[in-house]
């Protein structure tokens, strides 16, 4: 494989793929660090982007396509040199990554052709950590098994929030994840949106919000729920797509009757095809995808 070394990662790529090894030095951005490693697949690439700033060096940055990147869709607030698909390096340097940006844009150009079919929700999951996900904050911890996502606050939350200790919220009742990072003296936090929450959802102070989990005072513990946020986000991508919620505990069973897998699936066709109309409804659904998919679910009854 061929590789480039920029400041803050090493990423090796060859017609399939771009394995991202981000470095444990303490200037490291706090999500880098956790990440620690990431693999890109190529036809999940959408651009290879790639400019010089002179004396200042260079920077590279992969541009994925829609719906394949979960960090990129939570992460907005989130600062440049956080971003992982983004790479930079001195003036030193500079001719050689050009030349392996240019190499890495063919690769990934005729990756597309050769894979452009596969759902970009797909490559999603695998950008993400695998569940059951686990993470710990100063006001409590969230866990996601890719079918529910629990809160759970200790005695040093709110009174509110330590008196009713745990919450929790199935995937097909979240609409999509909110993050925001600690700035100056304001707490940053993780927050679920649900399907349910009208116009006036969210004034709640996140402190009392049994939405809302907060961090505070450390940079891992924004980059931990960022993590969370993207997690749950692929895992909403790939059911609104019609993948298994959790691939990695899916089980085939055949049997039939009340409490079984295949009677939880039945009733919850008609969820699912609500669900679709919010997404259509919200410009996150094409009238064909929309179509097509409630098609796809009504065959299932």
């Amino acid at each position: 494989m061929d590789e480039l070394q920029g400041k803050t990662a090493t990423w090796q790529f060859d017609e399939e793929k771009v394995v991202i090894r981000y470095s444990t030095r303490w200037r490291t951005h706090a999500l880098l660090k956790v990440l620690a490693r990431c693999e890109v697949p190529l036809p999940a690439v959408a651009a290879v982007e790639f400019a010089s700033a002179g004396k200042k060096g260079w920077r590279l940055q992969l541009r994925l396509r829609e719906r394949a990147d979960p960090y990129a869709a939570v992460g907005p607030l989130l600062a440049e040199k956080g971003q992982p698909f983004l790479l930079t390096g001195g003036p030193d340097t500079e001719l050689v990554a050009e030349y392996h940006a240019d190499q890495m844009r063919l690769l990934a150009d005729a990756a597309r052709l050769g894979d452009g079919r596969r759902p970009p929700e797909e490559y999603a999951l695998g950008l993400v950590p695998p569940v059951p996900l686990h993470i710990q904050t100063s006001e409590g911890s969230a866990r996601f098994d890719g079918q529910t996502i629990r809160l759970e606050w200790s005695d040093d939350a709110s009174f509110r929030k330590s008196r009713k200790r745990r919450m929790e919220y199935a995937l097909t009742d979240i609409r999509r994840m909110d993050w925001f990072p600690q700035k100056s003296l304001d707490e940053g936090y993780l927050r679920i949106v649900t399907w349910d929450e009208d116009t006036g959802a969210g004034s709640a102070k996140p402190s009392k919000d049994f939405t809302c989990l907060l961090t505070e005072d450390s940079a891992k513990q924004d980059a931990w729920t960022l993590v969370m946020a993207a997690t749950v986000t692929a895992h909403l991508w790939a059911a609104t797509a019609g993948h298994a919620l959790n691939p990695q505990t899916e089980t085939a069973q055949l049997t039939t009757g009340p409490g079984t897998v295949a009677d939880a699936d039945a009733r919850s066709v008609y969820d699912r095809i609500r669900e679709l109309g919010r997404l259509h409804k919200e410009g996150m659904l094409t009238d064909e995808e929309f179509t097509s998919k409630k098609a796809e679910l009504l065959n299932r009854l």
